[in-house]
Formats: C-alpha cells, structure tokens, sequence
C-alpha cells in the first residue's frame, strides 16, 4: 500500500488543484490518481449525495490500469490524504487472465466486474473473513447486491505476487484487495461511503 502526500490540499481547492498535488512517484506499481476519473467520482458523489452519508472521502477504483498497479485510491476531498492499494477485477471481466480488465458486466453469473457509483454498507464475516457490502447506485451496478458484490481481503492479492507474476488474482466481480490493506480500505470507507468503479 502507498500513502501519498497527507495534508497537502487545503479545503475547497479546485478539482484540477486536488488532481495535480497528489504525487505519483512511488513503487513500481503505483499508479497516479486520474483527473478524468476524479471528476466523474465526484459527480457521482454530488448525484447520489442523498444517499452517501460520509462525503468527505470516496474510493476510486482505476480499471483502465493493470491489476500489478496500486489502482485503488481512497482520498480525502478535504486535504487529500490519499491511500493507494492493490485492487483485483472479476474473472468475466479478463476471461484469459492478462491482468488488464477487457469488459465490465452487471449480469448475474457473469464473475465481472460491474463499474459505476457503489453505497458502501455493513460490515459483515463470512467466506473472506471481514467484508463490507456494496449498493449498487447506478443501472451499470444496480445487481452488485443479488450478486453478492462486496469489498473484501484475499490471498491472491498481495504485492509479492503483483511483482513476481506482473499481475494479481481474480475474483468473481467483487472488489478485493490485500489482506494488510483490508483494515485501511475498511476502516477509511465506513457504511455510507462512496467507491467509484471505472476505466481511466
């Protein structure tokens, strides 16, 4: 996991400022916070805001880099404190394991990854130890719940293996992450949160 630059951007500083400050030099597999992508994270916060009770940080999950890249960033809309981590796709969205995402799916069965605005919900324990459920908000996602779309930790995802096989794991369209990053993600996106899922 890489935690960028802490307390850089003050309040209220414009979408371009918050992009542009926050650093994209760090390990091998970091990738840099997308302006594009921000900005329609941040619709999306202001789209469903009456639903999103925690507005302050939202999660952006970049599908237009490979899975060896730190492409999951939660950031601080207040001052920019930004964590960046590993983050797997479903196995329907990159059928022949290449590690790059070829298609978004919200079907039922599909093992892909559904992109769009999810409401972060409970958390729960089940086949993957400590999980949260995911809302899907928009038409793109809105089955992320009949198919049990959740943010959770799993064995094949770590950087050991993002380095040593220049790719991570599958799921079967949730979103996972590693298992020393699961307490971040867990903890800096409580129920009511915002994750935007999309492709840079």
């Amino acid at each position: 996991m890489n935690v960028n630059r802490r307390n850089f951007i003050r309040a209220g500083a414009a979408l371009a400022t918050l992009a542009a400050t926050i650093p994209t030099t760090v390990a091998k597999a970091a990738m840099p916070l997308n302006l594009s992508l921000l900005e329609r994270a941040k619709n999306a916060l202001n789209q469903h805001r009456a639903v999103i009770a925690n507005r302050d940080v939202i999660g952006i999950a970049d599908f237009g880099a490979g899975s060896e890249a730190e492409r999951f960033h939660i950031i601080d809309l207040r001052n920019g404190m930004t964590n960046s981590m590993l983050v797997a796709h479903g196995k329907g969205s990159d059928p022949g394991h290449t590690g790059w995402l070829q298609r978004f799916s919200n079907v039922p069965g599909s093992n892909a990854t559904s992109q769009g605005a999810y409401l972060t919900a409970s958390e729960y324990v089940g086949q993957h130890g400590r999980s949260r459920r995911l809302i899907g908000l928009d038409p793109e996602n809105d089955e992320a719940e009949a198919r049990a779309i959740v943010l959770h930790s799993a064995s094949y995802v770590s950087p050991a293996i993002a380095t040593g096989q220049g790719r991570i794991g599958r799921s079967l369209g949730c979103l996972a992450v590693s298992r020393q990053d699961l307490a971040t993600a867990m903890g800096r996106l409580p129920p009511g949160s915002l994750i935007y899922a999309g492709k840079s």
